[in-house]
C-alpha cells in the first residue's frame, strides 16, 4: 500500500455500541524537533494542507495546539454541550512540546484552509512514541463538525462527543480492531509502523464517547469541590443508553468530576487485571505493573519476609527490626536507571526517620507532593551507600500500605516525574484503594503459597529417605505429585532393612487425593514398617494391613505390593494386594517381563486371602515397582501403559538414576497424567558365597572361645585384620547371652561381608533381649550395652520359636 492510498479512517460507534460507519482520520507523525515527518492524505483533507507543504514544517503551525478560549465568540455562540474544549489533561501544545509523557486527547478549534472555510472543530489524540528513532509523537485527528451533522441534534437535546482511550480488548470486535490497526495507521516501513502499533495497543485505542441528554434546571452535587467561576446548574437525565458512558451535561468540563471518573475507571481496570494467578511472584508483578504508567512513573513493591516466604500470617505490626524485601520495580524511565540503586530482591530494614517507615508502622498512606532537595538529602542520608537524590529529587511521592485483615504486609512506593501533575489528596485516596485491593490479592496468593508449602512439607515428610545402597542391592526412587489441585496424595514407597541381610520393598497407593489420603498413607506405611521389623511373612503382613484398614474406617482402600529380597539365596518373595505387577529386567539378556502375581484384593476390602510367589533372581537383575499414576492415562488401556513400562525399563542406562529418568520421560510423553507417581527401582546385586560364613555352636560356655577363633580366622582370610579385635569382643558378648539363655542346644553364628560386617546369632529362645540397668557391683547385664556402644547398628527379631540377635560393624571404624 502506498501512502496515497492510506485508509485514514476509524470505526464510529453508535449508541448501541455497533459500527455506524467511518470518519476521516488525519495521521501525523512529529519528530523530536517538533517538525512534521509524516502527513497523511486524511490530514490533507481535514486541514487543507498538502503533504509537500506540511512535511518538514513545525507541527505547532499546522495542528490545533490549544483549546477554545472562553472569550472566543464562536465558542460562546455554540450549544452548551460543545463549549468544553479545554477538557481534562494537557492540550496538544504540551504534547508537541515534549512536556507530556503519556497519551492525551482533547478538542480544539482551528482556522480552516483556505481561511474562508471558517473554523474547524477538531477531535485529537496524541501518543508519545518511546524507543529508538527520531519520531517522538503520533497525532490522530477527526472532524467533530461532521460527526454532529451526521448524528443531528436540536435545541432541546444535546449530544456530547468526546475523544478518549480504551483498551482494544474493551471494544466490540477487539480481535478485528487489533488485526486492522496496521491497516488503519499509515504504512511507513515495518520498523516505525510496528512501533506505532505497539504504542497504540499499550496506551489505548482511540475512541469517541457519545451521550444524549436533556437539561433539567437543578443544582447537582458531585461529591467533589467545584472550581470557582463556574455557574452551571444543570443535571442530566439520560434519554438512551450511551455508547461508552452516561456523561452529565456540564460535568465533563469540570476537571474534578473528570478526575473522579478517571480514577474510578483506573481502579476498575486494575481490579480486573490483577489476581489472575495464585502464584505469589506473578501476583506481585501484576500489582506493581498496574500502576505504571497510568497512575505513576515508578512503582516499587516491598513485602515482609514472612509474606514472601509463604509462611503463616505475619504476627503483629512491623517495627524497626522488620526485614522488608523489594520484590518488584516497574518504571517508564530509561532502562537500567534504577537497577543499581534499588535492586530487586534486596532485603533490609527501613530506617525509622523516613516516610517509608512511617507508612509501614502506621498503616496509613504518606503523601509528599514534591520531594525537595532538603528532603531528598535527608532521605538519602538514612540509607548507607545509597545516593537516592538524583532519582527522587523533584518527584511527587506517594507511599501506600499493602494490608490484609488490618495487618501491614508491605507497602508500595509510587512516584511521578516533575513533568506530570503532583499527587494530591484524591490521588492519596486512589492509591490507598489500589493498595487495599492489591493487599487482598497478595494475601490470597500468600495463603495459597502457604497451603502449597504445607502440602509439600507434609508429602515430603511422609516419603522415606531411601538409602541408595543396602545389603546386596542398590536403589533409586522418583516421586511426582499429581497435577490436581492440592498436590498431595496417597502414593508411597519404602525399603526396610530385615535380618539376614534381607530387604523389604514396598509400594502402595491409597485411593483418592488430599489430606485424608495422605493421612491414611502415613498410617499404613508405619504399620508396614512395624510388621516388617517383626519379621511378619508377606501374606500375613497384607492380611494384618487389611484388618487395620477396615478398623480405621469403611472408606480406607489402598493397593500394596510387598516384596522381600534375600541376596544370599537369590530369591524374591512377593505378595500383592490389588497393585499393578512389578517389572523384572534380567541382567543376562536385558529382557523385561511383568511378573505374573496373584492380584489379590485391595487393602480394606476384607475376606480375600493373599498368596505368595517366590521368584529366583540373578545378580544384576533389576526390579521396578511403581504406582498406577505412571501407567494409567485417561482414555487409554492400562495394558498400553504396562507395555510402555516394560519397554522403557529394559532400556540400557549408565546408572540407576538415569534408568528412572528414562522411564519417567517415556511414560510422561503419553500425556494426560493427573495422578501421583511413585517409582522404586532396585538392582539385585546379591552376595557372593565366599562373603558368607556360617557355623553351628553348642549351648556350651566353651563354645564362646571357639566362636571368637572362627571369626578371627575368617576376618583374616578376608584381609580385614583391623576389624578383628572389636568383632571378637562383640561376638563373645552375644554368643555368651545365647549360651546362657537358650532353651535348646542349637546356636547358629553367621558372618556376612558387604559394605559392612553383619554378625547374626540365632538360638531357640523366642524372648527378645533387653538392655539392663546394671549397677556398679553387678557382675553381668552389660553385654548389650557394649554391643550398643561399639556396633554401628544392632537389633533382634523373632520368628516362630527362634530369635536372632544381629549387629553391624563398620569396616573403616578402626583403620
Amino acid at each position: 500500500m502506498d501512502r496515497g492510498s492510506e485508509r485514514d479512517t476509524v470505526p464510529e460507534q453508535d449508541a448501541g455500541g455497533t459500527a455506524a460507519g467511518r470518519i476521516p482520520l488525519a495521521v501525523v507523525v512529529v519528530d523530536r524537533a517538533g517538525l512534521v515527518t509524516h502527513w497523511s492524505s486524511g490530514a490533507r483533507r481535514l486541514f487543507g494542507v498538502s503533504r509537500e507543504e506540511a512535511v518538514g514544517h513545525p507541527a505547532a503551525d499546522l495542528l490545533p495546539v490549544s483549546g477554545a478560549l472562553p472569550d472566543d465568540p464562536e465558542t460562546a455562540a455554540m450549544p452548551d454541550a460543545y463549549d468544553a474544549y479545554h477538557g481534562p489533561g494537557p492540550d496538544l501544545e504540551s504534547s508537541l512540546g515534549g512536556h507530556s509523557s503519556y497519551a492525551s486527547a482533547g478538542r480544539a478549534r482551528l482556522s480552516a484552509h483556505p481561511p474562508e472555510g471558517g473554523r474547524l472543530d477538531v477531535l485529537w489524540w496524541a501518543y508519545p512514541l518511546v524507543g529508538p528513532g527520531a519520531s517522538r509523537l503520533l497525532v490522530l485527528a477527526a472532524d467533530a463538525t461532521r460527526l454532529r451533522e451526521e448524528r443531528g441534534y436540536d435545541d432541546e437535546t444535546a449530544e456530547r462527543i468526546s475523544p478518549g482511550f480504551a483498551r482494544h480488548t474493551e471494544l466490540p470486535g477487539s480481535e478485528d480492531l487489533e488485526r486492522r490497526l496496521p491497516e488503519i495507521l499509515p504504512n511507513m516501513g515495518p520498523g516505525l509502523s510496528a512501533r506505532i502499533v505497539s504504542q497504540v495497543l499499550e496506551l489505548g485505542y482511540p475512541v469517541l464517547e457519545f451521550s444524549q441528554c436533556e437539561r433539567v434546571p437543578v443544582t447537582p452535587y458531585w461529591g467533589v469541590p467545584r472550581r470557582p467561576g463556574r455557574t452551571r446548574s444543570h443535571a442530566v437525565v439520560p434519554r438512551q443508553r450511551p455508547a461508552v458512558a452516561v456523561v452529565p451535561a456540564g460535568a465533563e468540563d469540570d476537571l474534578e468530576y473528570a478526575a473522579v471518573r478517571e480514577r474510578l475507571e483506573f481502579l476498575n481496570e486494575v481490579s480486573s487485571g490483577i489476581g489472575s494467578s495464585l502464584d505469589l511472584g506473578e501476583t506481585i508483578r501484576e500489582v506493581t505493573s498496574a500502576a505504571v504508567p497510568r497512575f505513576a512513573d515508578f512503582a516499587g513493591t516491598h513485602l515482609r519476609a514472612a509474606v514472601l516466604a509463604g509462611e503463616g500470617f505475619p504476627d503483629g505490626p512491623p517495627d524497626a527490626s522488620t526485614v522488608m524485601f523489594r520484590v518488584w520495580v516497574e518504571h517508564n524511565d530509561e532502562p537500567g536507571r534504577w537497577d543499581d540503586t534499588v535492586p530487586v530482591g534486596e532485603a533490609f530494614a527501613f530506617p525509622e526517620h523516613t516516610p517509608f517507615y512511617r507508612c509501614m508502622v502506621t498503616g496509613e498512606p504518606v503523601l509528599i507532593p514534591r520531594v525537595t532537595e532538603e528532603l531528598s538529602e535527608q532521605i538519602s542520608g538514612e540509607f548507607e551507600k545509597r545516593d537516592l537524590r538524583p532519582l527522587i529529587t523533584g518527584r511527587s511521592l506517594l507511599i501506600v500500605p499493602l494490608k490484609a485483615r488490618n495487618v501491614v504486609l508491605g507497602f508500595m512506593v509510587l512516584m511521578r516525574r516533575p513533568d506530570r501533575p503532583q499527587f494530591d489528596d484524591m490521588d492519596r485516596t486512589t492509591g490507598a484503594e489500589l493498595a487495599a485491593r492489591a493487599g487482598l490479592v497478595l494475601d490470597n496468593a500468600r495463603m495459597y503459597t502457604y497451603q502449597e508449602n504445607v502440602a509439600d512439607t507434609l508429602q515430603d515428610s511422609m516419603l522415606p529417605q531411601v538409602s541408595p545402597r543396602m545389603a546386596g542391592c542398590d536403589f533409586a526412587t522418583r516421586y511426582l505429585p499429581g497435577t490436581r489441585l492440592g498436590r498431595i496424595g496417597g502414593d508411597w514407597f519404602d525399603t526396610i532393612k530385615l535380618s539376614g541381610s534381607r530387604t523389604a520393598l514396598v509400594v502402595g497407593d491409597v485411593m483418592g487425593h488430599g489430606l485424608n489420603s495422605a493421612a491414611m498413607m502415613g498410617q499404613l506405611r508405619i504399620a508396614v514398617q512395624t510388621m516388617a521389623a517383626m519379621e511378619t511373612p508377606p501374606a500375613q503382613l497384607l492380611r494384618n494391613l487389611d484388618d487395620l484398614a477396615r478398623r480405621l474406617g469403611d472408606t480406607y482402600l489402598a493397593t500394596c505390593l510387598y516384596a522381600v529380597y534375600d541376596p544370599i539365596r537369590g530369591e524374591l518373595t512377593l505378595a500383592n494386594a490389588g497393585h499393578i505387577p512389578p517389572v523384572l529386567v534380567r541382567a543376562e539378556d536385558g529382557c523385561s517381563e511383568l511378573l505374573d502375581l496373584p492380584t489379590g484384593a485391595p487393602i480394606g476390602v476384607g475376606g480375600v486371602p493373599f498368596e505368595v510367589r517366590r521368584v529366583p533372581v540373578a545378580p544384576g537383575d533389576r526390579l521396578v515397582l511403581c504406582t498406577d499414576g505412571l501407567v494409567e492415562v485417561r482414555g487409554s488401556d492400562i495394558g498400553e501403559g504396562l507395555a510402555a513400562l516394560c519397554e522403557s525399563a529394559a532400556h540400557p542406562a549408565a546408572s540407576m538414576d538415569d534408568a528412572c529418568d528414562t522411564i519417567i520421560r517415556a511414560l510422561n510423553t503419553r500425556g494426560g497424567r493427573k495422578d501421583d507417581v511413585a517409582l522404586l527401582m532396585a538392582r539385585l546385586n546379591g552376595i557372593p558365597e565366599h562373603h558368607v560364613a556360617a557355623w553351628r555352636l553348642d549351648a556350651d560356655p566353651r563354645e564362646v572361645a571357639r566362636a571368637r577363633r572362627l571369626v578371627r580366622e575368617r576376618l583374616l582370610d578376608w584381609d580385614l585384620p583391623q576389624a578383628v579385635e572389636t568383632a571378637e569382643l562383640l561376638v563373645s558378648e552375644v554368643v555368651t547371652n545365647a549360651v546362657r539363655h537358650a532353651e535348646g542346644d542349637r546356636i547358629e553364628l553367621r558372618v556376612v561381608r558387604t559394605d559392612a560386617l553383619l554378625f547374626e546369632v540365632t538360638d531357640d529362645e523366642p524372648a527378645l533381649p533387653a538392655i539392663l540397668a546394671a549397677g556398679p557391683w553387678d557382675e553381668s547385664g552389660r553385654g548389650l550395652r557394649v554391643v550398643s556402644r561399639l556396633a554401628r547398628e544392632w537389633g533382634a527379631s523373632a520368628t516362630g520359636h527362634r530369635k536372632t540377635v544381629w549387629f553391624e560393624q563398620a569396616l573403616t571404624a578402626h583403620r
